[in-house]
């Protein structure tokens, strides 16, 4: 599940463009259809030809209502930076790709609107070179340019490519069971009470949840959870998602409040981070500067504190210490933005480097700067994960080699990563920076567990009336190693999601079931070896009378016995055929074939068969013309 945003100038066709991919046209308020501008952000999504659904949100790009669109943008996985043909860059456009590359967006698209209206193809030239100039430098720089007109419909097939192609080429967000939704709208729905969205961060949101609202601290439950108005029972990390609260009313949550787990967050009024001042800024920024601060959805007033410097002049970068007048939830790593309140203007922003410092800087302490740059490196606990997610499911022993920690930094990172459930053991063993234990990280672990969750319950679907996927068919079709492998399906049968019995793994409470149709056809066959119970039909005749099927769920089932590719019994009759030989064996000590069939009344046919199957199994022993217990 995958977000994108659009960005760019005032009246370029954001919204128009959303509605001729989506069919639904994000502007939902009067005022903005009226004014045909977007104010509030807007929201659509659609389904790539490879059936990925993507979410849209759709920014206002009036200079007006910059800031409506910082609460959107931060959550994307990529951007659609939309100018018009009849236009080209303007300064919407300048301010909306500094923000961009502010936040760092991972990926991104340069789409010319409004194509029907260039007077010839030289003067879109003229413009995708002046684009290419603007976008120079930029985490744009690099983006395929594609030309549309939302009128005409032309174009759109090459956007709706393009853009697949790009999300297959990035990675999806992890998940690191730490769930937070900025919540960008809050509303009241008749009939189901509080809904809040946001695009979903770090984690999954069940259905019955508890939750904490951040900062206010108000505890509520999740009621229910839709992805593009359909509901879900998980919510998956970087979907939109409305989740539907009991226990909060709709007037206690603020827009820019953050829905997290209970006790994985704690609000801050205090953060260090990196931050760039852009060069066309229209001044320099000095030392308890107010400044607006935004990340998510969240803004407030804030006092920055420079440190290691007087001032910082345009295009100049420094660490700062950000006091907050409002608290809210940030992470190491999170991207921000700074505006100038009055007049109002795009300063800057970067990375939160320590969400919770311990306390005002002194600020030309060089312990302190050094401290700060080796943050902005990393924590132990933060490259010890980062090359976990590099080797995948991997010994401890190899992990911690490749993070290149030694020592105390390596153990106790180690510690606070399993501790944090970020990293899982999927063996038994040692947990220390020396072990050969496999471990993963959550984010993996939880495409590991999906994955094969879903390869199994796909065999069901195919296959009902079988027992389940054969271990080492499952095995071929993950394409992992024998002992990751069996790691993952020792920890799913462990946690009783998966059955794993007789080289065959199914989902917990599968069960084989014939339709009404098939329950006909089994009791006629059933009634054919009643008949003839000794002398029954063979293999093939079974298959044709209930299906191939069907005759194999039978003998999964327990309910027939297979003794020889074309010779079946039923339970009953080969349960008396195998003790009455036996017996037969333990008073007189061998048994030929003859007295085998004539025992039965059957053919020469069925007691061989029988007899080398009782040879197969171990029962029995040849001894030239004669059969005897194998252990006497």
């Amino acid at each position: 599940m995958r977000v994108i945003g659009t960005a760019g100038h005032v009246d370029h066709g954001k919204s128009t463009l959303i509605a001729a991919l989506t069919g639904t046209h994000p502007d939902r308020l009067k005022e903005e259809q009226a004014r045909e501008m977007t104010i509030e952000l807007g929201f659509g999504w659609m389904t790539l030809p490879n059936g990925e659904e993507v979410g849209i949100v759709d920014v206002p790009g009036h200079r007006d209502f910059i800031e409506n669109m910082l609460s959107g943008i931060g959550g994307i996985d990529a951007a659609l930076l939309v100018i018009a043909a009849d236009e080209g860059v303007m300064p919407q456009t300048k301010e909306h790709l500094a923000i961009l590359d502010l936040l760092q967006i991972p990926a991104g698209l340069i789409v010319i609107t409004k194509t029907d209206l260039a007077s010839d193809s030289g003067w879109l030239d003229l413009v995708e070179t002046d684009i290419r100039s603007a976008v120079a430098g930029t985490v744009m720089n690099s983006a395929p340019i594609v030309r549309v007109s939302a009128k005409t419909k032309t174009g759109l097939d090459s956007l709706i490519s393009n853009l697949q192609l790009l999300l297959e080429t990035k990675p999806s967000r992890p998940d690191l069971n730490r769930p937070r939704l900025p919540i960008d709208r809050v509303f009241t729905m008749t009939g189901f009470g509080t809904v809040v969205t946001g695009t979903l961060l770090d984690g999954r949101l069940f259905v019955g949840d508890e939750i904490e609202i951040l900062p206010s601290g108000k505890k509520g439950r999740v009621r229910g959870l839709q992805t593009h108005k359909k509901k879900e029972e998980i919510a998956v990390p970087g979907s939109r998602v409305a989740v539907n609260i009991s226990g909060v009313e709709t007037e206690a949550i603020q827009r820019g409040e953050v829905i997290v787990h209970p006790e994985q967050y704690q609000p801050t009024r205090r953060l260090d981070a990196r931050f760039r001042l852009l060069k066309d800024a229209t001044s320099s920024i000095k030392h308890n500067s107010e400044v607006k601060f935004f990340i998510g959805a969240s803004e407030t007033i804030a006092t920055l504190r420079l440190l290691g410097t007087e001032e910082l002049n345009p295009g100049e970068e420094a660490w700062i210490q950000l006091e907050l007048r409002n608290p809210l939830v940030a992470l190491r790593g999170d991207r921000y933005i700074l505006r100038r309140p009055s007049p109002g203007e795009t300063l800057g922003g970067g990375m939160v480097v320590d969400h919770q410092p311990r306390g005002r800087h002194k600020r030309f302490d060089s312990e302190v700067l050094k401290s700060l740059e080796a943050l902005l490196q990393g924590s132990p606990a933060n490259i010890l994960f980062e090359a976990a997610m590099a080797a995948n499911a991997a010994p401890i022993r190899e992990i911690v080699s490749r993070s290149r920690l030694e020592g105390e930094d390596a153990q106790s990172a180690l510690v606070e990563l399993l501790n944090a459930r970020m990293l899982l053991p999927l063996e038994e063993g040692a947990l220390d920076g020396a072990s050969e234990v496999l471990v993963v990280a959550l984010s993996h672990w939880n495409t590991l567990r999906d994955k094969t969750l879903q390869m199994v319950a796909a065999y069901h679907r195919a296959f009902p009336l079988r027992r389940g996927i054969p271990r080492e068919e499952l095995k071929s079709k993950a394409k992992l190693s024998a002992r990751v492998f069996n790691a993952v399906i020792r920890k799913l049968t462990t946690e009783g999601i998966l059955a794993d019995a007789g080289g065959t793994v199914s989902q917990v409470g599968h069960e084989v079931s014939f339709d009404d149709g098939q329950q006909i056809k089994v009791q006629a066959l059933k009634r054919r070896f009643e008949q003839n119970p000794y002398s029954p039909p063979g293999v093939k005749e079974c298959q044709a009378e209930v299906g191939e099927e069907v005759l194999n769920a039978l003998i999964d089932r327990g309910e027939f016995v297979l003794v020889s590719q074309d010779v079946i019994f039923r339970r009953q009759e080969y349960d008396v055929m195998v003790a009455a030989i036996r017996n037969a064996l333990q008073q007189d000590g061998r048994i030929t074939l003859a007295e085998v069939r004539d025992f039965f009344g059957t053919s020469r046919k069925f007691a061989q068969a029988l007899l080398e199957h009782l040879d197969s199994i171990g029962l029995t022993a040849r001894d030239g013309d004669f059969r005897k217990l194998k252990n006497q």
